[in-house]
C-alpha cells in the first residue's frame, strides 16, 4: 500500500512525501526509524473518487521504466555523485510517480544508514531478488555504475527477448478467437434463418447439412449453458495453474508441445545462460548465481535441474557434470561449452556466447513461426467459413434447380 505521511525531521523543518508499506504500523515504523515525528499520515487515494483509482490500476512501473533508471543509475555513479543525492534526483525527475515515490522511500532509507541493497530489497515488485543481489554484488566490489549498466543490458535484452515470443504467441491466439467468434456467429445467427428455407421446403436434407443444423440448434439451446461451463472451467484451471503441481504440468506441457517446444527450450536456454553471465561478471559467487537463476527462469521444469545443480556443486561437482544428466531439456552442445570453460577458467564468457547463441536462435525460431502461422490461420479460418456456408448453400441450390 502507498501511504502519504506529513512529519517533521530532527532540525524541525516540515516534511512530506510517501512510503510503500504493507499497512499503517509498518509505515509509521519505518518513518519513525529514520528520526521523523508524523503528524499525519494516509492510505493514498484513500478518501479519492472511484474514477480516481480506477486510473490508479493502470499506474504501474514497466520492466521499461527500470531499464531507464537501471540507465541513469549508472551514468550518475559513474559521475561520482553520492548514493543519497542520486536517488533524491531520481525521486524529482522519474515521470512515473509511483516510481518517483519509491526513489524517495529508497532514498529516505539510504539516509537513515541503509545500504542500497538492503533499501531496494523492500520493493520486491519493482526489484527482483536477481536486481537487489546484484546490486549488493556491486556494493562489496565498488561498481555500482558498471553493476547497473550491467542490469540495464540484461533487462533490456531480456524484455525484448520476452516481447517477441509474445508477439509472435498473440498472432495466432487472436486469429483462434476470430475463427472461434465467427463460427459461434455463424452458428446462431446465419444458419437458423437459412435452415428455416431448408425444413420449409420438404427436400431431403443431406447428413453433413444435417450435422451443422444439429450444431447450430444445440448453441441455441445450450449455448449460455456451455458458456457458464467454460467459464467456471477456465477460472479452476487457472486456479489450479497456479498451483505448484499446476504449474509443473503446465510447464511440461509447453515443453511437449511440437515446435513450440524448441522456441520455449532455446528460451529458457538463452534466460539462463544470460542470467548466470550477468552474474558472475559480477563477481556473485557460482551457487549462489545458480539459485538466483532457478528462481527468474520462469519455469518449473528447469528451475528443478537448476536446483539439482546446486546441491551437486555445493557437493563438489562441475557445473557441467550436473546438467549433462538432463540431455532432453539441456543440449550437448551447451554441456560440452560450459565443461571447456570450466577447465579454461572462462565460464562467464562462454556463457556469454551461449546466451547470444540461444537468442539469435530463438528469434530465428519466432520469425519462422510466424510466417508459418500466418497464411495457415488464414486458410483455417477462410477453409471453415467456405464448409460451413457450402454445407447450407448447396442444399438450398438443389432444391432451387429442381423447382
Amino acid at each position: 500500500m502507498l501511504f502519504n505521511y506529513e512529519s517533521i525531521d530532527n532540525t524541525g523543518a516540515k516534511k512530506t512525501g510517501s512510503i510503500d508499506a504493507v499497512n499503517s504500523d509498518v509505515a509509521i515504523l519505518s518513518l519513525q526509524r529514520r528520526g521523523l515525528t508524523l503528524t499525519s499520515i494516509k492510505e493514498a487515494d484513500a478518501n479519492g473518487s472511484f474514477f480516481g483509482k480506477n486510473i490508479a490500476l493502470f499506474d504501474r512501473i514497466s520492466t521499461k521504466d527500470v531499464v531507464i533508471l537501471s540507465r541513469q543509475l549508472s551514468t550518475l555513479f559513474e559521475a561520482q555523485i553520492s548514493a543519497l543525492r542520486i536517488f533524491r534526483l531520481l525521486a524529482s525527475e522519474t515521470e512515473n510517480h509511483v516510481l518517483g515515490s519509491k526513489m524517495q522511500t529508497i532514498a529516505d532509507d539510504l539516509q537513515a544508514g541503509s545500504p542500497i541493497s538492503d533499501a531496494l530489497a523492500k520493493h520486491p515488485k519493482v526489484f527482483s531478488n536477481f536486481y537487489v543481489n546484484m546490486v549488493k554484488a556491486g556494493e562489496e566490489s565498488g561498481k555500482l555504475d558498471e553493476t547497473f549498466l550491467y542490469l540495464a543490458d540484461y533487462l533490456d535484452r531480456s524484455y525484448e527477448l520476452s516481447s517477441k515470443v509474445k508477439g509472435a504467441l498473440i498472432y495466432p491466439a487472436f486469429i483462434v478467437v476470430t475463427f472461434i467468434t465467427v463460427m459461434i456467429l455463424m452458428f446462431t445467427m446465419v444458419i437458423p434463418k437459412i435452415s428455416g428455407i431448408l425444413t420449409e421446403s420438404g427436400g431431403e436434407i443431406p447428413v453433413y447439412t444435417q450435422v451443422v443444423l444439429g450444431i447450430s440448434n444445440f448453441l441455441l439451446e445450450y449455448g449460455f449453458i456451455l458458456l457458464a461451463v467454460a467459464l467456471i472451467g477456465g477460472f479452476f484451471l487457472v486456479r489450479f495453474v497456479r498451483t505448484p503441481a499446476g504449474r509443473m504440468i503446465y510447464d511440461q506441457f509447453k515443453l511437449g508441445i511440437p515446435y513450440i517446444s524448441t522456441l520455449f527450450k532455446k528460451l529458457y536456454l538463452s534466460r539462463l545462460a544470460d542470467n548466470m553471465n550477468t552474474m558472475l561478471i559480477s563477481g556473485i559467487p557460482m551457487v549462489r548465481a545458480l539459485e538466483l537463476t532457478s528462481t527468474v527462469i520462469n519455469n518449473q521444469v528447469y528451475q528443478n535441474i537448476i536446483s539439482r545443480a546446486v546441491e551437486e556443486v555445493t557437493g563438489g561437482k562441475t557445473l557441467s557434470e550436473s546438467l549433462s544428466n538432463n540431455p532432453r531439456e539441456i543440449p550437448g552442445i551447451m554441456v560440452q561449452m560450459m565443461k571447456v570453460g570450466e577447465e579454461t577458467g572462462e565460464v562467464g564468457s562462454i556463457l556469454k556466447t551461449m546466451s547470444r547463441f540461444y537468442t539469435r536462435e530463438v528469434t530465428t525460431a519466432v520469425d519462422s513461426l510466424v510466417s508459418l502461422i500466418e497464411p495457415l490461420m488464414i486458410v483455417l479460418l477462410g477453409g471453415g467459413v467456405a464448409v460451413l456456408l457450402a454445407s447450407v448453400l448447396i442444399p438450398i441450390y438443389n432444391i432451387a434447380s429442381t423447382q
